[in-house]
């Protein structure tokens, strides 16, 4: 099984992109992030030509996840019941026994903003919920845009990232959280070359340069991280035309 997860920023602008990666990755489950269009604009017809099923929650402009997968996706919720949210950040659903938790963690703005104390708020929900979900769902797979650079290792220049949003203390721990929980970094169960990174940001040649952050993760319960023989990030949809900034990350898992 192939699960990964992809920001696509805007997924009316990157759907030929979308399309074309389905085919080429082959994901069994895909986890969308910053749809940024409402359900009703969801473009169903498409994915589901190209042997997907859907579950999504949009919102204009903003925000906004899905799920696609080769198989029923059963038991959608969205959202997190300790964290009553209007933006629309939070999906599951259980794919072939596994599930699926499709994230758009908040960015946080700026260390110190209103915006940050929500997002630390918004982690810490989510952590007393996951701890209630892996009791019912063993194998559970939480992936997305996590907003979070788990260590030096997932930041280009961690000096001049020290202390900034997306790299603070308090995100980093809150990732520790998730570990805490039994989750691991499916990333980090195996080698991987120095400087990989999943976003660049669109100014300053971030991405010829790799001024890159890993900021989108597949955690995997320990039942999936037993299983998982490999884990990367596909750059390749970062160097099309009109990108989005994240590249899709994934991880595969042998049969049980």
């Amino acid at each position: 099984m192939k699960i990964a997860s992809w920001n696509v920023n805007s997924l009316k602008v990157r759907l030929p992109h979308l399309l074309d990666w389905l085919a080429e990755a082959q994901p069994d489950a895909l986890c969308l992030q910053e749809l940024k269009l409402e359900d009703h604009n969801f473009p169903r017809a498409e994915i589901e030509a190209a042997g997907y099923q859907v579950a999504f929650s949009g919102q204009k402009t903003y925000n906004g996840v899905a799920l696609l997968a080769r198989a029923p996706i059963e038991d959608v919720v969205c959202g997190n019941p300790h964290f009553p949210d209007e933006q629309k950040r939070l999906i599951s659903g259980t794919v072939n026994g596994t599930r699926v938790v499709c994230a758009y963690m908040p960015n946080g703005q700026a260390v110190g903003s209103d915006k940050y104390d929500y997002k630390l708020r918004w982690l810490d929900a989510l952590a007393v919920w996951l701890d209630e979900e892996l009791g019912k769902y063993p194998k559970l797979a939480l992936c997305g845009d996590y907003n979070i650079a788990p260590d030096d290792r997932d930041v280009h220049d961690p000096q001049a990232w020290a202390g900034q949003i997306l790299c603070s203390e308090p995100e980093r721990s809150a990732f520790q959280r998730f570990v805490g929980l039994g989750l691991s970094d499916s990333f980090r169960l195996f080698e991987q070359p120095e400087k990989t990174f999943s976003w660049w940001d669109y100014r300053n040649l971030g991405f010829p340069k790799n001024l890159g952050l890993r900021i989108d993760h597949v955690l995997l319960s320990k039942p999936l991280a037993e299983r998982c023989t490999a884990a990367g990030i596909d750059r390749a949809p970062r160097k099309r035309e009109r990108p989005s900034d994240h590249a899709p990350v994934w991880a595969t898992l042998s049969a049980e």
